[in-house]
């Protein structure tokens, strides 16, 4: 038999009454595409496959992609399975109506983001994931899970736990228990940046314990903040001269900010401040000490992200 490499996540999902439980939390239809990542030797891919019109299974191993092709040569399952194989994280996702993975749990979060910005929408996820992962999905406020991950996930989507998942229903065995959980994105989507917002509750939810005012008074923030208003300024054509960039001379151009890194981002409060701001910038303004007058005005420099919802944050 094959030598799983657990290293890679490679933990195959072998009890038949849990594979048939997930298929019917997925709700699957005759017409539908199901795109599953990290199918294994088919255990969940051949059970989709008597049920849909196409089932597009990704997966990076070539010797499993081998044990799935022979599982279903020769039977009239063949030609409704497609196999990409490769990095599921490093390709486009296909065109899909539900995703029904096993996943590998070292891709769970930027697998959940890629899900969740793929666009045209899909119906829902099915997912396997780590149980301490899953529950900090559905996570409220206040919780000792709630963090980043939950308000990320539950702005884009509705997330549900389903069933958990004992470690012995795997061969071999992870060493955590598993959760399987349904996400269905939000459709229309929240009519919100989302690069802006994850720069906002990054900052917050560094020492979620710690009130705002506190998160945005660190030195790490206040350089972040100063050099993102800069640049958004010099874009907006907003300031003088000496108030560009400073590692830069000349006013930067709308490809060198599309190629600037996600943490470069302007965050919400930096954009709040500059509608209250003449074109005109004084010599020793400071965003921060800007940004602290916002928080005191509004009432927010006391609050705590660990305890603040999605209305929280957007207001």
């Amino acid at each position: 038999g094959i030598l799983f490499n657990t290293g890679a996540g490679q933990h195959i999902l072998k009890n038949p009454l849990v594979v048939n439980s997930i298929i019917e939390k997925a709700a699957l239809r005759r017409t539908d595409v199901v795109l599953e990542v990290g199918p294994g030797t088919g255990n969940l891919t051949v059970k989709m496959l008597e049920k849909v019109k196409k089932v597009i299974a990704c997966e990076i191993d070539p010797r499993l992609v081998g044990e799935l092709q022979k599982r279903v040569q020769g039977t009239c399952l063949a030609n409704k399975l497609e196999i990409k194989v490769g990095d599921v994280l490093k390709s486009d996702l296909p065109f899909f109506d539900t995703c029904v993975a096993n996943l590998p749990y070292q891709i769970s979060s930027p697998f959940v983001f890629k899900l969740l910005l793929h666009r045209p929408f899909f119906r829902c996820a099915i997912l396997m994931f780590q149980r301490e992962f899953a529950l900090r999905l559905v996570a409220k406020p206040g919780t000792k899970l709630y963090c980043r991950l939950s308000i990320n996930t539950q702005l884009l989507a509705r997330v549900d736990h389903l069933m958990k998942v004992g470690k012995n229903n795997f061969r071999p065995p992870p060493k955590v228990e598993s959760s399987v959980v349904r996400i269905e994105p939000k459709n229309p989507p929240p009519p919100i940046n989302f690069q802006e917002w994850d720069g906002l509750v990054r900052i917050a939810f560094v020492r979620k314990n710690k009130t705002l005012s506190a998160a945005f008074k660190s030195s790490a923030v206040e350089q972040l903040l100063d050099h993102n208003y800069r640049i958004h300024c010099s874009l907006h054509n907003t300031v003088r001269r000496n108030f560009l960039p400073r590692e830069k001379s000349k006013t930067v151009t709308i490809l060198q900010q599309k190629k600037l890194k996600a943490e470069y981002v302007i965050n919400i409060l930096a954009v709040q401040v500059s509608r209250t701001l003449t074109d005109e910038i004084p010599e020793n303004f400071k965003i921060a000490e800007k940004i602290q007058t916002v928080l005191k005005n509004t009432g927010y420099s006391e609050k705590r992200a660990r305890s603040m919802d999605i209305d929280d944050f957007i207001r």
